[in-house]
């Protein structure tokens, strides 16, 4: 049997990936493989509904295996239009109705973070600010108490300084869970996006009390306060595109 036989005769079987590297052994074999009908049977075998069709829904069956074999990678987002800089986050936090603590922080301060933790955190709260993973944190001064029997709730709105125009992060949120293996306690509220973004929803914004046991009877002793968007944002840049979507009032 002829070269040329035998690989028609094989081909057919083959997966995309391995019948695109037959195509880099030799002209003769990459000639052969660009036959439509031997990518006509790899989609076939992807996407069996493309049989019901006479014709590819594009120019060939190549062409379809390459444009879609595998995923997209995630495209290079272009430079924020907001900065740090043009940020300051207003965070008020209540235990039942009493206000026990209130701070405007500025944006270079929440990016800058807890650079040095204090002493006597856990462990595994301290692996986690060091670690190279993007967060926002900030220290809270002077430190705040948290009895454990009492209900703690927290609102954050942030403003541009640019246009003096206002959002809301955190709504009034309770802080109904509290890790005492991580030593976070996490609260979450709903982003509510500009009306120019109406295929955006469904995104959190999460708070954390960072804390160390107070050893009074559960009490938590507050040392700092993290915020972050990790269901969609993971970078500054992603945070930042994010912030700038939010409704501006």
């Amino acid at each position: 049997m002829a070269c040329q036989e035998v690989l028609k005769a094989v081909f057919p079987f083959l997966d995309g990936v391995d019948l695109a590297s037959c195509m880099l052994v030799c002209k003769q074999w990459r000639d052969t493989a660009r036959d439509d009908y031997f990518w006509k049977c790899v989609c076939s075998k992807r996407w069996p509904s493309i049989k019901k069709r006479s014709n590819p829904p594009t120019t060939s069956y190549y062409k379809l295996y390459q444009t879609f074999y595998k995923r997209q990678h995630r495209k290079t987002l272009p430079p924020p239009r907001l900065s740090f800089d043009d940020l300051e986050f207003f965070v008020d936090i209540w235990t039942e109705e009493e206000l026990i603590f209130s701070e405007v922080v500025p944006g270079p301060v929440l990016q800058t973070g807890i650079k040095i933790p204090p002493p006597g955190i856990s462990d595994m709260l301290r692996h986690h600010l060091e670690s190279p993973e993007y967060k926002m944190t900030f220290p809270v001064e002077p430190r705040f108490t948290v009895p454990s029997c009492q209900t703690v709730s927290v609102s954050v709105l942030v403003m541009r300084k640019d246009t003096n125009m206002v959002a809301c992060i955190i709504n009034k949120s309770m802080f109904d869970y509290i890790d005492r293996t991580s030593y976070r306690a996490l609260a979450f509220d709903y982003l509510e996006f500009s009306p120019g973004y109406p295929f955006i929803a469904g995104i959190r914004s999460w708070i954390s009390l960072l804390f160390m046991e107070d050893g009074n009877e559960g009490a938590i002793d507050v040392f700092g306060i993290e915020m972050d968007f990790c269901d969609a944002a993971n970078c500054k840049e992603e945070v930042l595109w994010l912030i700038d979507m939010l409704d501006w009032k």
